[in-house]
């Protein structure tokens, strides 16, 4: 099941709010959980038994991770000592089991039966395992806070990868009410229409120009291809986050921003600080960091960046151009860290020069969008090809550009706009007037009615985790 389907929005979530008000504070946790576990059963019932495996032993495995208290004496230390070498044990256990087990299935099998949202739990439980062995967070001794916590349907299978100490005080006690109620459902909204009518509608293009064959289409349509596809990952993502993020202050949780306006960003390193900030930031303090950060030279920041690049493609896909895509952002990244330290940026920040990154961003970023869809081996450089004007064209329709551009202009135009701040500061302004409302209720059963006319489209990170 998937957020934007009729199932999910006119059966499920309703239904569920309706149980979940009825039950006391208390309770609702537990509730909480069931319905997270049903969800998942709708979803993917063949992987709930690997999903509920995972969390009931990494529950008791964290429990003997928290870090003793200060003791004097010398008897007193030799068991801290003994008991911290045991810690150690169960930790690089702990994380050997969970990455292995995610290794398993984005390698050995292929990722032809990935379990839904692996990829998400798994860095979840991580960050859970690691927190309470550093010391950063104490071990949560319920086992339903726990479970629900890490099952939670709202970021389940998609993120955003939410750290514990992000809810842990949510989890013990939260308010539901009709202001979040509210607040939650126009932010789903919003989002529900950057994935029906945005993404799914511009997705179109994408599929046309593989349909047609990479050799047969022109230069032009190539590159409109390709930014068609750029805001399509963007608004397929950003639009579930947005509904995540929503249906968490539905039920009185308050989960991280995953998108801060990345095609607004002057470079593709501040891109990626934009764009799935969580993930951003889980790389950061869990590998990033502790391989030394950008503390020992210039050479060693450049590994260590190398490093996070290579695990962040491998965890995005097992196929060879997920490899292409991160070694060409790191490439990139690099890249503009020289310039940085050549003085670029203070030439770059005078007057209209102020322009030449961001045309840079937007030059950059859909080839590197092109190297992450294309997992064809032989049909990535062709691609590439056709947009840099470097491969011939086989039977290649004259004008085909322009039919495209006919079709899809206001696509391009509504998406380009909702890039920018310009939408997102008039709905901060007026989201609590009763004209944004009413559009918000139109926009609402306009996605109802385009996902029953047309069925709807999974997100792409579903396919992809």
């Amino acid at each position: 099941m998937i957020f934007s389907s009729i199932e999910f929005l006119l059966l499920f979530l309703p239904v569920f709010l309706i149980i979940y008000r009825l039950f006391p504070d208390k309770m609702k946790n537990g509730v909480l959980l069931i319905g997270s576990l049903i969800f998942y059963a709708l979803g993917e019932i063949g992987y709930l038994v690997l999903l509920m495996v995972s969390v009931l032993i990494n529950y008791f495995l964290g429990l003997h991770l928290e870090r003793p208290p200060r003791q004097k004496g010398k008897r007193n230390q030799q068991k801290i000592k003994h008991y911290n070498r045991k810690r150690r044990v169960i930790f690089t256990a702990a994380v050997a089991m969970n990455v292995g087990v995610l290794v398993l299935f984005k390698t050995v099998m292929d990722g032809s039966t990935l379990p839904l949202g692996i990829s998400f739990y798994t860095f979840q439980i991580l960050s859970y395992l690691t927190d309470v062995y550093r010391g950063e967070q104490t071990r949560e001794r319920s086992f339903i806070r726990f479970a629900t916590y890490i099952t939670m349907f709202p970021k389940l299978v998609s993120g955003p990868i939410t750290g514990y100490g992000q809810v842990r005080e949510q989890l013990h006690k939260r308010k539901f009410g009709l202001d979040g109620l509210q607040a939650g459902l126009k932010t789903f909204t919003v989002g529900l229409a950057a994935k029906v009518l945005l993404a799914d509608r511009l997705g179109l293009l994408w599929r046309e120009v593989q349909v047609t064959g990479f050799e047969s289409i022109s230069t032009p349509l190539a590159w409109l291809a390709a930014i068609a596809y750029s805001m399509k990952i963007y608004f397929d993502f950003y639009g579930y986050s947005l509904m995540a993020v929503g249906l968490g202050r539905m039920l009185g949780f308050e989960l991280p921003e995953n998108f801060r306006l990345p095609y607004m960003a002057g470079s593709v390193r501040e891109f990626y600080r934009r764009w799935h900030i969580t993930l951003g930031n889980w790389f950061c303090k869990y590998i990033y960091i502790p391989l030394g950060g950008s503390r020992k030279g210039e050479l060693r920041t450049v590994m260590n960046l190398l490093a996070v690049w290579a695990l962040t493609a491998v965890w995005h896909g097992s196929t060879v151009n997920f490899l292409i895509w991160g070694l060409l952002l790191w490439l990139l990244i690099v890249f503009e860290r020289q310039l940085e330290a050549l003085g670029a940026g203070k030439i770059l920040g005078i007057g209209p020069m102020r322009a030449i990154p961001h045309l840079y961003l937007w030059a950059v970023i859909p080839v590197t969008w092109v190297c992450f869809a294309v997992t064809d081996p032989y049909q990535l450089p062709i691609y590439l090809g056709r947009m840099l004007g470097v491969t011939e064209g086989i039977r290649v329709s004259a004008g085909d550009w322009l039919r495209a551009l006919e079709t899809y202009w206001y696509l391009f135009g509504v998406g380009a706009l909702a890039c920018t701040p310009v939408l997102h500061k008039l709905y901060r302004r007026w989201k609590d007037s009763v004209v944004v409302t009413l559009l918000l209720v139109a926009l609402f059963w306009l996605c109802v009615w385009r996902l029953q006319v047309e069925g709807n489209n999974p997100f792409m990170y579903f396919r992809i985790y």
